[in-house]
């Protein structure tokens, strides 16, 4: 309870960090499925292909999980 207290109020930077840490563990999600899909047995087996595009995913979740974590960096660093 203590720490959803935490949370609720947390400064902007606290919560921009968690929420690039949250996008960099999706980003690392894609890359696991990415190497998946890759390394797949049966190729012609229709429901192996997959559709969703997991290095354009990556990519995006990785950039904006950066962004936030180094807009937050300095607020964050400072209040240790």
């Amino acid at each position: 309870m203590e720490f959803l207290h935490q949370l609720i109020f947390a400064s902007d930077a606290v919560r921009l960090a968690i929420l690039g840490g949250v996008c960099w563990l999706l980003a690392g999600l894609c890359l696991l499925f990415e190497q998946l899909r890759v390394k797949r047995r049966k190729v012609d087996r229709l429901e192996a292909v997959g559709w969703v595009p997991w290095t354009n995913l990556f990519m995006a979740l990785a950039i904006i999980g950066g962004g936030c974590l180094a807009m937050s960096l300095p607020v964050v660093l400072g209040s240790l």
